[in-house]
């Protein structure tokens, strides 16, 4: 099966940000970069999928400057066969000028299935996937805890509702993107990162489309007060009440 996974590289969420001088951007400097989370259930997903049915291509793309061949050299490592990175100098916030790109890129591809992570835990949109699906027409589930595929023909996914889950089929190609609950991704071996090097790692110039949608203002959230003791025992409950209604304003 021939699968195609559009992963992104996203800083490291367990660090304290700052805004970069322009107030429009995080202040990259420290930061340490990685695959986003759900990007790499989807790696994972293609990859059991292939092992499943005995083989197949998967190639791994991603949209960005020269950075993101580290993060591509990482899937490569995990065991996928071939990666794409749509150059630019910087990624736009507007997701359907990513999704034409994209779009772009996977047309005429001849993919089986197309693949992506939920969302991306930076930008935390989840419209890429739907978008792509809509300009490839093509059908598109989004949000699969579980994902079956075993045969070129069709698939079948579970997405988790609020209280309840459901089943859903679909006929490929397709886009799928991937929630938490497939499958973990598998930690690179050495054999998988020296296999790494060797595999292609082909280069393009990004076909983006303007970007309607762009970010004016970025502003970190207000430093909590300290939390204060006002006493011990029951004795102190009127007065816990009365401040959770006249200065928390809670209740």
């Amino acid at each position: 099966m021939k699968i195609a996974v559009c992963i992104k590289r996203v800083p490291d969420m367990d660090v304290k940000f700052k805004i970069a001088a322009s107030g429009t951007a995080v202040d990259e400097t420290g930061l340490k970069f990685d695959m986003s989370d759900f990007d790499g259930y989807a790696a994972e997903a293609a990859l059991q999928i292939n092992e499943k049915l005995g083989g197949g291509e998967i190639t791994a793309i991603c949209l960005g400057p020269d950075t993101v061949g580290e993060t591509l050299r990482k899937a490569l490592s995990m065991g996928i066969d071939k990666a794409v990175q749509l150059k630019c100098d910087a990624v736009p916030f507007d997701g359907y000028a990513i999704a034409q790109a994209l779009a772009a890129e996977l047309k005429g591809g001849n993919y089986d299935l197309i693949l992506f992570g939920r969302m991306s835990i930076d930008s935390s949109n989840q419209s890429v996937g739907p978008m792509v699906a809509e300009l490839l027409g093509l059908p598109c589930v989004t949000a699969a805890s579980r994902l079956d595929v075993s045969a070129k023909t069709s698939g079948t996914a579970q997405r988790e509702l609020e209280g309840a889950s459901e089943t859903v089929s679909f006929p490929l190609p397709a886009v799928v993107s991937i929630d938490e609950g497939v499958a973990r991704p598998r930690y690179p071996s050495l054999k998988g990162i020296m296999a790494a090097k060797k595999k292609p790692l082909e280069v393009k110039p990004a076909q983006l489309g303007a970007a309607t949608v762009t970010v004016t203002r970025m502003e970190l959230p207000p430093e909590r007060n300290a939390g204060r003791i006002i006493g011990e025992g029951p004795d102190t409950v009127p007065e816990l009440v009365r401040l959770l209604q006249t200065e928390a304003k809670v209740l």
